[in-house]
C-alpha cells in the first residue's frame, strides 16, 4: 500500500515568545493511497490548521510532513505552486468557480495550465463530469447551475489531474441535504472506483459517515480514531456515540 502523506509529531504555534498559542500539539498521522478520511472537532480544535499544514497553505512550527515522498517544509516558496498543481486538489465550501467560464472550462482549467492537448483535456473533462452527474451541464456558466452542481463541478476540477490527495474543507457546508447527498455519493464513488485519496474537514456526522476513517481532534491533539466497518449506518452511529462521549461539542 502506497503511503501518500506522513505527518510526524507536528506542532503549530501562533504569536510571539511569552504570548504563544499552541494550536496543534505533536500530531502524527499516516494516509495511504485510496484512503477517505474525515477530520472532526469543535470550533477552535485545530482541524482547519491541520488541513492548511497538510495542504502546504501554512508551515508547521515543528515536525515533518511528507507528501508523496516530498518533505514539504523543504520546498521553496517559488516551487510550492508547482507542487500544489501536480500533487494536490482542493474543494472549498464556496466553490471558487470562475463566473466568466463555462463549467467545461472551469473543470479543464488545471489541465489547460499544464498545457495538455485539447483532445486529451476534452476526454478527461467528460469522463470526470460523468462521474459527478454533470455531463449534460458542461456548456453552462456557474450562474446557470445550482449550488450542488457548482460544488460537484469544483470537486471534478480538483480531481481532473489525478492528484496524490484531495483536501475538502467543509465541502457540504453551503449545501442543502439533497445536494450534499449527491456530492458525497460522487466522492464516495470516485474514491472506490479511482482509488482517489481524500481528506475532508467536517463538523457534520452525516458527512463524516461517507468516509472510511474519522479522526476526532480536540485541544490540538487527536483524541480518537474510528474505522467504518461494513455499514455507513453503523458508522454514523459510532460517530454519534463518540460525539456524545465527548460532550457533543461540535
Amino acid at each position: 500500500m502506497k503511503e501518500i502523506l506522513k505527518i510526524k509529531n507536528i506542532s503549530k504555534d501562533y504569536g510571539i515568545k511569552g504570548f504563544k498559542t499552541n494550536v496543534l500539539k505533536s500530531i502524527s498521522l499516516t494516509v495511504n493511497e485510496g484512503d477517505f478520511i474525515a477530520i472532526m472537532g469543535p470550533s477552535g480544535a485545530g482541524k482547519t490548521t491541520l488541513l492548511n499544514l497538510m495542504s502546504t497553505l501554512d508551515k508547521q512550527t515543528s515536525g515533518e510532513i511528507i507528501l508523496d515522498g516530498i518533505d514539504i517544509s523543504k520546498v521553496k516558496n517559488n516551487e510550492l505552486s508547482k507542487l500544489r498543481r501536480e500533487k494536490i486538489g482542493f474543494i472549498f465550501q464556496d466553490y471558487n468557480l470562475l463566473d466568466n467560464m463555462t463549467l467545461m472550462n472551469n473543470i479543464a482549467l488545471p489541465l489547460a495550465l499544464g498545457k495538455k492537448r485539447s483532445k486529451e483535456i476534452e476526454d478527461k473533462v467528460f469522463s470526470i463530469a460523468k462521474k459527478f452527474g454533470l455531463e449534460n451541464h458542461l456548456d453552462k456558466y456557474p450562474y446557470q447551475l445550482s449550488g450542488g452542481q457548482k460544488q460537484r463541478g469544483a470537486a471534478a476540477r480538483s480531481l481532473i489531474t489525478n492528484p496524490a490527495v484531495v483536501f475538502a474543507d467543509e465541502p457540504t457546508g453551503a449545501l442543502d441535504s439533497k445536494s450534499a447527498y449527491e456530492l458525497l455519493n460522487s466522492l464516495e464513488k470516485i474514491n472506490k472506483e479511482n482509488n482517489a485519496t481524500i481528506i475532508m474537514i467536517t463538523h457534520d456526522p452525516i458527512t463524516a459517515s461517507y468516509s472510511n476513517e474519522v479522526y476526532m481532534i480536540n485541544d490540538g491533539t487527536i483524541k480518537c480514531k474510528l474505522n467504518k466497518g461494513s455499514s455507513r449506518k453503523e458508522f454514523y452511529g459510532k460517530i454519534m456515540d463518540m460525539l456524545a462521549s465527548m460532550g457533543g461539542e461540535m
